[in-house]
C-alpha cells in the first residue's frame, strides 16, 4: 500500500511537472511575432473626443493599432469590420482589447469625422489624430509607409500607406503585426494567447 501510495505521488508530482513545463511554453501565434523589438513605442496624439491620449492610457488592456484614413477605399473599412467581428468573438473578454484608428489623413480626418467613422464600426473602437508632424512622427515611429497620391484636385486624392495593425500587451510592449486580409480567427486566436 505505501509504495502504490508513494507511486501515486510521484506520478501526480510528474504531471504537474509536465503541465507547469507546458503553461512555460512561449505563446505560438499566427500572425507576425514582434516581441522585443525596438520600435513602435509608443505615440502622443488627440482622440475623436478631443482628449490627448499616448500607449500609457491603454495598459491594462490588450491594444490593437491600425493606421488608415476615412476615405479609404478598401483596406481601411475592411480592417475596421474585421476587428468589430474580432470584438464579437471575444465575448466578454473584448472588454480587454481596446481597438485604435490612427489617421494618416489629418488634413480631412477633422475630429469630428473621425468622431462619427470610427465608432460606428463598434462603439469601443477609438480614433486619434494629430498635426501633419505629429502623424509623420507617428508614422516614422511605427515604420509605417505613407504617400499622398494626388487626384483629380487638390483635396481629392488617396494616401498609400502599410495595411496591418500592431498589437500591444496589457504591459503596453509590442508583440504582434496582424497581416491585412487574414480574417478574423487568427486575431481572436493571438488575442486569446495574450489575454
Amino acid at each position: 500500500m505505501k509504495k502504490l501510495l508513494t507511486a501515486a505521488l510521484l506520478g501526480v508530482a510528474l504531471l504537474a511537472a509536465g503541465c507547469d513545463k507546458l503553461s512555460s511554453r512561449p505563446a505560438v501565434f499566427q500572425n507576425t511575432d514582434l516581441t522585443g523589438l525596438d520600435y513602435a513605442k509608443g505615440f502622443s496624439l488627440t482622440d475623436h473626443t478631443g482628449k490627448p491620449r499616448t500607449l500609457a492610457d491603454f495598459r491594462g488592456k490588450l491594444v490593437v493599432l491600425f493606421f488608415g484614413y476615412t476615405q479609404c477605399p478598401d483596406v481601411c473599412p475592411t480592417t475596421m469590420a474585421e476587428m468589430a467581428a474580432v470584438m464579437k468573438e471575444l465575448g466578454p473578454s473584448s472588454k480587454d482589447v481596446q481597438v485604435l484608428f490612427v489617421t494618416l489623413d489629418p488634413e480631412r480626418d477633422t475630429q469630428e469625422v473621425l468622431a462619427h467613422y470610427v465608432p460606428a464600426f463598434h462603439p469601443s473602437f477609438i480614433g486619434l489624430r494629430g498635426t501633419l508632424e505629429q502623424t509623420a512622427q507617428t508614422a516614422k515611429e511605427f515604420k509605417v509607409f505613407v504617400a499622398k497620391v494626388p487626384g483629380s484636385s487638390a483635396d481629392n486624392y488617396t494616401v498609400d500607406h502599410t495595411a496591418g495593425s500592431y498589437v500591444f500587451d496589457k504591459e503596453g510592449k509590442l508583440r504582434l503585426f496582424i497581416r491585412h486580409g487574414g480574417g478574423p480567427a487568427p486575431i481572436v486566436h493571438d488575442l486569446r494567447q495574450l489575454l
